[in-house]
Protein backbone atom coordinates (compact mmCIF):
# COMPACT_ATOMS: atom_id res chain seq x y z
CA UNK A 1 0.00 0.00 0.00
CA UNK A 2 1.30 3.41 -1.15
CA UNK A 3 1.26 5.76 1.57
CA UNK A 4 -0.50 9.23 1.10
CA UNK A 5 2.90 11.16 1.67
CA UNK A 6 4.58 9.14 -1.14
CA UNK A 7 1.16 10.21 -3.47
CA UNK A 8 1.63 13.73 -2.59
CA UNK A 9 5.35 12.87 -3.68
CA UNK A 10 4.48 11.67 -6.86
CA UNK A 11 2.15 14.55 -7.44
CA UNK A 12 4.66 16.67 -7.21
CA UNK A 13 7.32 14.39 -9.34
CA UNK A 14 4.65 14.52 -11.95
CA UNK A 15 2.80 17.65 -12.05
CA UNK A 16 3.82 20.63 -13.89
CA UNK A 17 5.71 22.22 -10.87
CA UNK A 18 8.59 19.90 -11.07
CA UNK A 19 12.49 20.14 -9.60
CA UNK A 20 15.51 21.36 -11.67
CA UNK A 21 15.61 18.60 -14.88
CA UNK A 22 19.35 17.68 -13.72
CA UNK A 23 18.40 16.61 -9.91
CA UNK A 24 15.88 14.13 -12.16
CA UNK A 25 17.82 12.71 -14.02
CA UNK A 26 20.50 12.21 -11.23
CA UNK A 27 17.85 10.48 -9.41
CA UNK A 28 16.79 8.21 -12.22
CA UNK A 29 19.91 6.62 -13.71
CA UNK A 30 20.81 6.67 -9.84
CA UNK A 31 18.13 4.55 -8.79
CA UNK A 32 17.99 2.32 -11.94
CA UNK A 33 21.77 1.65 -10.78
CA UNK A 34 21.75 1.91 -7.52
CA UNK A 35 24.89 3.25 -7.81
CA UNK A 36 26.38 6.90 -8.02
CA UNK A 37 29.52 6.35 -9.72
CA UNK A 38 27.11 4.22 -12.43
CA UNK A 39 25.51 6.91 -12.51
CA UNK A 40 27.68 9.48 -13.13
CA UNK A 41 29.71 7.85 -15.99
CA UNK A 42 25.95 7.43 -17.55
CA UNK A 43 25.64 10.83 -17.31
CA UNK A 44 29.16 12.17 -18.05
CA UNK A 45 29.49 14.18 -14.52
CA UNK A 46 31.22 13.55 -11.53
CA UNK A 47 29.75 11.00 -8.71
CA UNK A 48 29.89 14.65 -6.46
CA UNK A 49 27.61 16.67 -8.98
CA UNK A 50 25.19 13.17 -9.09
CA UNK A 51 25.21 13.31 -5.52
CA UNK A 52 24.90 17.21 -5.28
CA UNK A 53 21.58 16.91 -7.56
CA UNK A 54 20.45 14.15 -5.77
CA UNK A 55 20.50 16.32 -2.54
CA UNK A 56 18.98 19.22 -4.38
CA UNK A 57 15.93 16.89 -5.50
CA UNK A 58 15.49 16.04 -1.76
CA UNK A 59 15.40 18.80 -0.09
CA UNK A 60 12.94 20.62 -2.86
CA UNK A 61 11.02 17.22 -1.83
CA UNK A 62 11.47 17.43 1.56
CA UNK A 63 11.83 13.43 1.69
CA UNK A 64 14.81 11.12 1.36
CA UNK A 65 14.60 9.15 -2.01
CA UNK A 66 17.73 6.63 -1.13
CA UNK A 67 18.38 4.96 2.20
CA UNK A 68 22.70 5.43 2.68
CA UNK A 69 23.79 2.22 3.74
CA UNK A 70 27.40 0.96 4.39
CA UNK A 71 28.30 0.40 0.58
CA UNK A 72 24.85 0.56 -1.38
CA UNK A 73 21.91 2.68 -1.92
CA UNK A 74 18.42 1.41 -1.33
CA UNK A 75 15.29 2.93 -2.75
CA UNK A 76 12.60 4.32 -0.21
CA UNK A 77 9.00 3.63 -0.75
CA UNK A 78 8.47 7.04 -2.41
CA UNK A 79 12.01 6.53 -4.76
CA UNK A 80 10.56 3.09 -5.74
CA UNK A 81 7.01 4.43 -7.00
CA UNK A 82 8.38 7.17 -9.00
CA UNK A 83 11.69 5.71 -10.30
CA UNK A 84 9.27 3.81 -13.56
CA UNK A 85 7.07 6.91 -14.00
CA UNK A 86 10.79 8.89 -14.30
CA UNK A 87 11.84 6.14 -16.74
CA UNK A 88 9.08 6.92 -18.61
CA UNK A 89 9.10 10.00 -18.59
CA UNK A 90 12.94 10.11 -19.94
CA UNK A 91 12.16 7.50 -22.61
CA UNK A 92 9.30 9.29 -24.09
CA UNK A 93 11.02 12.59 -23.84
CA UNK A 94 13.94 10.99 -25.71
CA UNK A 95 11.36 9.46 -28.10
CA UNK A 96 9.80 12.85 -28.69
CA UNK A 97 12.47 14.70 -29.27
CA UNK A 98 13.53 11.98 -31.68
CA UNK A 99 10.14 12.58 -33.38
CA UNK A 100 11.13 16.60 -33.43
CA UNK A 101 14.03 15.88 -35.06
CA UNK A 102 12.36 13.28 -37.65
CA UNK A 103 10.12 16.41 -38.58
CA UNK A 104 12.74 19.07 -38.93
CA UNK A 105 14.82 16.77 -41.04
CA UNK A 106 11.75 15.39 -42.98
CA UNK A 107 13.95 15.09 -46.26
CA UNK A 108 17.39 14.07 -44.42
CA UNK A 109 17.52 10.47 -44.31
CA UNK A 110 20.53 9.29 -42.31
CA UNK A 111 21.40 5.03 -42.70
CA UNK A 112 24.03 3.12 -40.39
CA UNK A 113 25.50 0.81 -42.58
CA UNK A 114 28.43 -1.00 -42.32
CA UNK A 115 31.66 0.02 -44.17
CA UNK A 116 32.17 -2.79 -46.10
CA UNK A 117 28.47 -3.04 -47.02
CA UNK A 118 28.16 0.67 -47.99
CA UNK A 119 31.46 0.90 -49.69
CA UNK A 120 31.36 -2.61 -51.53
CA UNK A 121 27.53 -2.67 -52.33
CA UNK A 122 25.12 0.23 -50.84
CA UNK A 123 27.04 3.31 -52.31
CA UNK A 124 27.72 1.68 -56.15
CA UNK A 125 23.64 1.80 -56.34
CA UNK A 126 22.44 4.65 -54.39
CA UNK A 127 22.35 6.76 -57.25
CA UNK A 128 19.29 5.02 -58.78
CA UNK A 129 17.54 5.48 -55.60
CA UNK A 130 18.69 9.64 -55.37
CA UNK A 131 17.33 9.86 -59.30
CA UNK A 132 13.96 8.08 -58.31
CA UNK A 133 13.76 10.13 -55.16
CA UNK A 134 15.42 13.71 -55.59
CA UNK A 135 13.71 15.26 -52.53
CA UNK A 136 15.32 12.56 -49.93
CA UNK A 137 18.88 13.68 -49.24
CA UNK A 138 21.04 10.55 -48.09
CA UNK A 139 23.36 10.64 -44.86
CA UNK A 140 25.45 7.61 -44.15
CA UNK A 141 26.84 6.60 -41.21
CA UNK A 142 29.07 4.18 -41.96
CA UNK A 143 29.76 2.26 -38.72
CA UNK A 144 29.70 -1.48 -36.95
CA UNK A 145 28.92 -0.27 -33.93
CA UNK A 146 24.69 -0.91 -32.59
CA UNK A 147 22.84 1.92 -33.17
CA UNK A 148 19.56 2.65 -31.32
CA UNK A 149 17.20 3.33 -34.48
CA UNK A 150 14.01 3.69 -32.35
CA UNK A 151 15.87 6.48 -30.27
CA UNK A 152 16.30 8.53 -33.27
CA UNK A 153 20.59 7.85 -33.93
CA UNK A 154 19.23 6.94 -37.98
CA UNK A 155 16.24 6.28 -39.07
CA UNK A 156 17.05 2.62 -40.85
CA UNK A 157 20.44 0.30 -40.28
CA UNK A 158 21.62 -2.59 -42.63
CA UNK A 159 23.41 -5.28 -40.48
CA UNK A 160 24.55 -8.76 -41.28
CA UNK A 161 23.28 -11.44 -38.58
CA UNK A 162 21.03 -14.38 -37.84
CA UNK A 163 17.68 -11.96 -37.47
CA UNK A 164 15.65 -11.87 -34.90
CA UNK A 165 16.28 -8.36 -34.07
CA UNK A 166 14.00 -7.11 -30.95
CA UNK A 167 12.29 -3.84 -30.76
CA UNK A 168 12.41 -3.09 -34.56
CA UNK A 169 10.97 -4.21 -37.61
CA UNK A 170 13.42 -6.45 -39.81
CA UNK A 171 13.43 -7.19 -43.21
CA UNK A 172 16.16 -9.44 -44.60
CA UNK A 173 17.92 -8.62 -47.46
CA UNK A 174 20.01 -11.90 -48.80
CA UNK A 175 23.01 -14.08 -47.83
CA UNK A 176 26.12 -14.59 -49.51
CA UNK A 177 28.37 -17.33 -50.30
CA UNK A 178 32.14 -17.19 -49.67
CA UNK A 179 33.66 -17.59 -53.02
CA UNK A 180 37.96 -16.73 -53.95
CA UNK A 181 38.48 -13.86 -55.69
CA UNK A 182 41.73 -12.43 -57.80
CA UNK A 183 42.88 -10.17 -59.90
CA UNK A 184 43.14 -11.63 -63.51
CA UNK A 185 47.08 -11.21 -63.11
CA UNK A 186 47.50 -13.72 -60.34
CA UNK A 187 46.72 -16.42 -62.94
CA UNK A 188 49.70 -15.74 -64.59
CA UNK A 189 51.62 -16.47 -61.64
CA UNK A 190 53.40 -19.49 -60.76
CA UNK A 191 51.40 -22.83 -61.93
CA UNK A 192 48.70 -20.69 -61.73
CA UNK A 193 44.72 -21.80 -60.69
CA UNK A 194 43.81 -24.65 -62.12
CA UNK A 195 42.53 -26.18 -58.95
CA UNK A 196 42.46 -25.56 -55.31
CA UNK A 197 45.63 -27.09 -54.42
CA UNK A 198 47.46 -24.95 -56.66
CA UNK A 199 46.47 -22.36 -53.53
CA UNK A 200 49.64 -23.72 -52.02
CA UNK A 201 51.62 -21.50 -54.34
CA UNK A 202 49.64 -18.25 -53.60
CA UNK A 203 49.20 -15.70 -50.63
CA UNK A 204 45.57 -16.07 -49.19
CA UNK A 205 43.99 -12.94 -48.08
CA UNK A 206 41.68 -13.80 -44.97
CA UNK A 207 38.25 -11.52 -44.13
CA UNK A 208 37.55 -12.07 -40.25
CA UNK A 209 34.19 -12.99 -40.26
CA UNK A 210 31.74 -13.61 -37.73
CA UNK A 211 31.16 -17.17 -39.02
CA UNK A 212 33.46 -20.04 -39.37
CA UNK A 213 32.12 -20.64 -42.85
CA UNK A 214 34.16 -17.69 -44.27
CA UNK A 215 37.50 -19.09 -43.26
CA UNK A 216 39.75 -20.53 -45.47
CA UNK A 217 40.28 -23.53 -43.59
CA UNK A 218 36.44 -24.56 -44.56
CA UNK A 219 37.03 -23.22 -47.72
CA UNK A 220 39.62 -25.57 -48.20
CA UNK A 221 38.33 -28.74 -46.39
CA UNK A 222 34.99 -28.41 -48.75
CA UNK A 223 37.24 -27.95 -51.60
CA UNK A 224 39.50 -30.85 -50.38
CA UNK A 225 42.33 -29.27 -50.83
CA UNK A 226 44.34 -30.51 -47.77
CA UNK A 227 47.92 -29.84 -48.23
CA UNK A 228 46.87 -25.94 -48.39
CA UNK A 229 47.85 -23.94 -44.99
CA UNK A 230 44.43 -22.60 -44.36
CA UNK A 231 46.36 -20.10 -41.79
CA UNK A 232 48.96 -18.17 -44.13
CA UNK A 233 48.82 -14.86 -45.41
CA UNK A 234 47.36 -11.54 -44.11
CA UNK A 235 44.13 -10.62 -42.31
CA UNK A 236 41.63 -8.26 -42.62
CA UNK A 237 38.93 -6.86 -40.29
CA UNK A 238 37.02 -5.23 -43.31
CA UNK A 239 36.35 -6.67 -46.16
CA UNK A 240 36.95 -4.13 -48.34
CA UNK A 241 40.31 -3.79 -47.13
CA UNK A 242 40.59 -7.34 -48.72
CA UNK A 243 39.39 -6.49 -52.10
CA UNK A 244 41.62 -3.74 -52.62
CA UNK A 245 44.60 -6.13 -51.84
CA UNK A 246 43.02 -8.67 -54.28
CA UNK A 247 42.16 -5.97 -56.70
CA UNK A 248 46.27 -5.30 -56.07
CA UNK A 249 47.08 -8.47 -57.18
CA UNK A 250 48.58 -9.24 -53.72
CA UNK A 251 47.08 -12.69 -53.31
CA UNK A 252 43.20 -14.60 -53.26
CA UNK A 253 40.49 -13.34 -51.06
CA UNK A 254 38.00 -15.59 -49.88
CA UNK A 255 34.88 -12.44 -49.94
CA UNK A 256 31.53 -13.05 -49.67
CA UNK A 257 30.11 -12.72 -53.74
CA UNK A 258 27.85 -10.13 -53.15
CA UNK A 259 30.36 -8.21 -51.89
CA UNK A 260 32.66 -8.75 -54.75
CA UNK A 261 29.81 -8.77 -57.39
CA UNK A 262 30.53 -5.10 -59.23
CA UNK A 263 34.65 -6.01 -59.59
CA UNK A 264 33.35 -9.68 -61.12
CA UNK A 265 31.45 -8.24 -63.43
CA UNK A 266 33.66 -5.77 -64.56
CA UNK A 267 36.29 -8.18 -65.23
CA UNK A 268 38.84 -6.36 -62.40
CA UNK A 269 38.40 -9.89 -59.98
CA UNK A 270 37.89 -12.69 -61.28
CA UNK A 271 36.60 -16.25 -59.73
CA UNK A 272 39.84 -18.49 -60.06
CA UNK A 273 37.60 -21.63 -59.71
CA UNK A 274 34.23 -23.06 -60.40
CA UNK A 275 30.98 -21.06 -59.51
CA UNK A 276 29.86 -23.97 -57.34
CA UNK A 277 33.31 -24.22 -55.31
CA UNK A 278 31.96 -21.41 -52.82
CA UNK A 279 30.21 -21.85 -48.96
CA UNK A 280 27.11 -20.80 -47.80
CA UNK A 281 27.09 -18.18 -44.51
CA UNK A 282 24.40 -18.81 -41.95
CA UNK A 283 24.61 -15.16 -41.47
CA UNK A 284 22.63 -12.59 -44.06
CA UNK A 285 21.80 -8.85 -44.30
CA UNK A 286 19.24 -7.19 -42.58
CA UNK A 287 17.30 -3.82 -43.24
CA UNK A 288 16.21 -2.61 -39.35
CA UNK A 289 13.32 0.00 -39.40
CA UNK A 290 11.59 1.81 -36.19
CA UNK A 291 8.45 0.02 -35.20
CA UNK A 292 6.65 3.64 -34.48
CA UNK A 293 7.78 5.02 -37.88
CA UNK A 294 5.40 2.91 -40.36
CA UNK A 295 4.22 5.84 -42.44
CA UNK A 296 7.32 7.56 -42.51
CA UNK A 297 7.31 8.48 -46.28
CA UNK A 298 11.59 8.38 -47.00
CA UNK A 299 11.77 5.20 -44.85
CA UNK A 300 8.91 3.45 -46.69
CA UNK A 301 10.69 4.48 -50.08
CA UNK A 302 13.98 3.29 -49.01
CA UNK A 303 12.54 0.36 -47.40
CA UNK A 304 10.77 -0.26 -51.32
CA UNK A 305 13.83 0.38 -52.93
CA UNK A 306 16.38 -1.80 -51.16
CA UNK A 307 13.81 -4.79 -51.27
CA UNK A 308 13.49 -4.04 -55.07
CA UNK A 309 17.64 -4.01 -55.32
CA UNK A 310 17.81 -7.39 -52.94
CA UNK A 311 15.90 -9.52 -55.02
CA UNK A 312 16.71 -8.65 -58.13
CA UNK A 313 20.36 -10.42 -56.04
CA UNK A 314 18.80 -13.34 -55.28
CA UNK A 315 16.44 -13.83 -58.45
CA UNK A 316 19.34 -13.17 -61.10
CA UNK A 317 22.58 -14.48 -58.22
CA UNK A 318 24.20 -11.66 -59.41
CA UNK A 319 23.85 -7.75 -58.49
CA UNK A 320 22.35 -5.44 -61.30
CA UNK A 321 24.85 -2.90 -63.00
CA UNK A 322 25.45 -0.28 -60.85
CA UNK A 323 24.84 2.42 -63.46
Amino acid sequence: MISLHTLDLLRYMTGRSLPPLRALQAFEATARHLSISQAAAELGVTPGAVSHQIKTLEDWLGAALFHRLTRALRLTEAGEAALPLMTEGFDRLAAGTARMQAQTDSHLLTISVSPGFGSLWLVPRLDRFRRNHPDIEVRLDGTDRLVDISKGEADVAIRYGMGGYSNVHCDRLFAMRATPVCSPGVLKQGKGLRSPSDLAEHTLLHVEWKEAEGSWRTWLLAAGALDVDPYKGPRFTKEEMAVRAALDGEGVALIGDRMAADHLASGRLIRPFDADLSTPLVFAYFLLRPEDREDDPKISAFRKWILEEAESVERDGSFPSPS
